[in-house]
């Protein structure tokens, strides 16, 4: 058997070199593409294993590229696994509906990598190991005993090595639920249908001939049958809103905890002493002019959202916080500008840009970083900053106001830090340093 070959489509020419090396362990061969256009011309002439297509590329993006190699039955059988650094099951819906087996996130792992080249078994014949036969010879038994290794002892398995193990095995278990949840709950909707079709199509009791028990038995028997089929797939949906409500109560309590921690840090100057004063004069400030809107920045002062390290500026929980307050804006008939801008924070890292980098523990000596910066936003293209959710949302916005209430976009100044860096010194760890990046890590709305 030939050896296999993959794609990648991408327009980082690190992130192909990272996957391409991950891929070629596997004794994998790898061909590459700048683009959505050089992949298609490039699959007009040859038809690898399997494609891996990043999502936001200039020109046409994954999720278009998608759509072209699929409706072209000559390479409508390839496997499309593609990877984004956008948050949610939005995108994976969309992902799956255009015809790609699955999503991974862009920071690849070679675990992933293992787990796809698994799933789509091209590297099932790595698993099989050829035992050597025995061949005698005439040597003398002591010549032999001389000429044989010694047995080497087998290596146990290290922490680590089972720390990802497990970890592998929860992912796939995790998904394999899903997976299982998702086709029985479509598979008892599909037997609900057919079961009220055939409901319909029975004739009223009324015309139901003597004797009447073989007709009240049927009747029981199908209504017995939709309450089995509501209850099954009632309990299949309270599990996985169990499921979803656990982890967003886990992630609101992370977001309180953050804002908790980064109060004092976004307080203005003499907010402490300004305070007292504003209770007191508080009757005249209502009394002479409007009061603020509750929730829109106002008299200069930015809406300040942290950013985790390695997240979309503008994605995921920070999409949301953005339009909630521009329809909020929206409703109120707020004319001006929306200013938002993404603010880098610079944080300690370990690993190298072959296989990505990841925050130093907190103990880590500042002096041993590998690097001091932040990867994923370097590596953000001007059309990645603003992705295609967010350009929908702003666009709905101008309509929806008639351009009254415009969104700009842009990136902040380096400089501009909410909370300065610790001075470097020969005690400076790692979580110090940390620490005053996830405060300047973030985004400022201002409506001017």
């Amino acid at each position: 058997m030939g050896a296999k070959r993959a794609l990648i489509v991408d327009d980082s020419k690190s992130a192909r070199l990272f996957l391409a090396r991950a891929l070629e362990k596997y004794d994998i061969d790898v061909d590459n593409a700048e683009s959505a256009e050089a992949a298609i011309e490039y699959l007009s002439h040859n038809h690898p294993d399997v494609i891996f297509m990043d999502h936001l590329m200039p020109g046409m993006d994954g999720l278009q590229a998608v759509r072209a190699i699929k409706n072209d039955p000559r390479t409508a059988t390839i496997p499309v696994m593609m990877y984004t650094s956008q948050e949610g099951e939005l995108f994976l819906g969309q992902a799956r509906a255009l015809g790609a087996v699955g999503v991974l996130p862009k920071q690849i792992r070679p675990t992933d990598v293992s787990k796809v080249l698994n799933q789509l078994h091209l590297v099932s014949e790595r698993r099989i190991v050829e035992q050597p036969s025995f061949t005698p010879v005439d040597a003398p038994a002591e010549a032999a005993a001389e000429d044989s290794p010694a047995p080497v002892p087998s290596r146990p398995l290290t922490d680590s090595a089972l720390r990802e193990h497990f970890a592998e095995l929860r992912r796939a278990l995790v998904a394999a639920v899903d997976t299982q949840t998702d086709r029985i709950s479509a598979d008892m909707r599909a037997l609900l249908v057919e079961m009220r079709a055939l409901l319909k199509s029975l004739p009223p009791p009324e015309a139901v001939p003597p004797p009447p028990r073989p007709a009240s038995s049927a009747w029981a028997w199908l209504f017995a049958c939709a309450a089995l089929t509501i209850a099954l797939v009632s309990s299949a949906l309270a599990w996985r809103t169990g499921r979803l409500l656990e982890g967003l109560t886990i992630e609101l309590t992370q977001l309180r905890s953050q804002s908790a921690s980064l109060a004092p840090a976004f307080a203005p100057a003499g907010a402490g002493a300004a305070a007292p004063a504003a209770a007191t004069a508080g009757g005249a400030v209502s009394s002479s002019g409007p009061a603020p809107r509750a929730g829109v920045p106002s008299d200069g002062r930015p809406m300040v959202v942290s950013v985790p390290f390695g997240a979309d500026p503008l994605g995921g929980a920070r999409l949301e916080a953005i339009g909630k307050l521009l329809y909020r804006l929206a409703r109120q008939k707020v004319a001006g500008l929306v200013d938002i801008r993404s603010f880098a924070g610079r944080f300690c890292l370990l690993g190298s840009a072959v296989d990505g980098y990841s925050l130093a523990p907190e103990e880590t000596p500042f002096s041993k970083c590998d690097l001091v910066g932040n990867p994923p936003d370097e590596a953000l293209t001007s059309a990645q900053r603003t992705p295609l959710a967010l350009a929908n949302l702003i666009d709905d916005i101008r309509i929806s106001t008639r351009g009254a209430l415009q969104v700009q976009v842009a990136p902040g100044e380096p400089a501009s830090v909410l909370a300065p860096y610790p001075q470097v010194t020969s005690e400076l760890t790692a979580g110090e340093w940390n620490r005053t990046g996830s405060v300047n890590n973030r985004i400022e709305i201002r409506v001017r």
